[in-house]
């Protein structure tokens, strides 16, 4: 019975890489779009580099911990209810094994399997596997890999950080007659990158979850650099 339910065990698990990994790839555009639109603004409002540095620090501190916080927030929502299937299920198995059971059946009968079939394979599962069972077939979980919300908001706050540490750098970094054409460049070659990551991992076409991504960045730098024109003040 072990060949029924490993696959979807393991595919489960795989599915979980590529949500973590997506998720990486949108926590560092986040990044991106939100630090590059914030110092972009700043720098077309003033000629002096502290204000930009401030607000490009304010800017990426405030948005790793708001990244992590509604990460861990979100995760562990997620994993008190993935908790609560496991303990309802595990009651469910010790008060109502025929209910159980009835589900399961039900549950391998929804893939394809002839009611005949799916009570022979429940029949057959033993009670070391039944656990298991209940929660590959009927809730796509696997009993051992319960989300963890620190290491979710950990590698949320992360991804932001990665993202954000390029055009916090390149705008400090670059003359100030240039700094922000070349963070638009630079910002836009990043855009491209995880946008068509991001599609990759996903299996979606590359070319035009790139071109949404560069358009949404550009959208957010055009806004705030027009607000920075229309508010700020030149210094010498």
């Amino acid at each position: 019975m072990s060949t029924v339910v490993e696959p979807q065990i393991e595919s489960a698990a795989l599915s979980g890489r590529l949500n973590w990994l997506r998720a990486g790839v949108l926590g560092a555009n986040d990044g991106i779009v939100s630090i590059s639109a914030t110092v972009v603004g700043v720098a077309a409002a003033t000629n002096t580099v502290t204000p930009v540095l401030l607000a490009g620090v304010a800017a990426v501190v405030a948005g790793a911990i708001s990244m992590a916080l509604g990460e861990y927030v979100s995760v562990s929502s997620a994993a008190d209810s993935q908790r609560s299937i496991i303990a309802t299920l595990r009651r469910l198995l010790t008060s109502d094994r025929p209910l159980a059971d009835g589900a399961l059946v039900a549950a391998y009968e929804r893939q394809g399997l002839s009611r005949d079939t799916a009570e022979r394979v429940v029949a057959e599962i033993g009670e070391h596997n039944v656990m298991r069972a209940h929660l590959s077939q009927r809730y796509h979980l696997a009993e051992d890999e319960v989300v963890n919300a620190w290491h979710a908001a950990i590698a949320s706050g992360i991804s932001f950080l990665a993202g954000a540490l390029l055009p916090f750098l390149t705008i400090i970094l670059t003359p100030v007659p240039l700094r922000i054409p070349v963070t638009v460049v630079a910002v836009l070659v990043a855009l491209a990158l995880t946008g068509g990551l991001g599609a990759k991992l996903g299996g979606a076409p590359v070319r035009p979850a790139m071109v949404r991504v560069m358009a949404g960045g550009m959208l957010a730098l055009a806004a705030t650099y027009a607000i920075g024109l229309a508010l700020g003040v030149s210094v010498a």
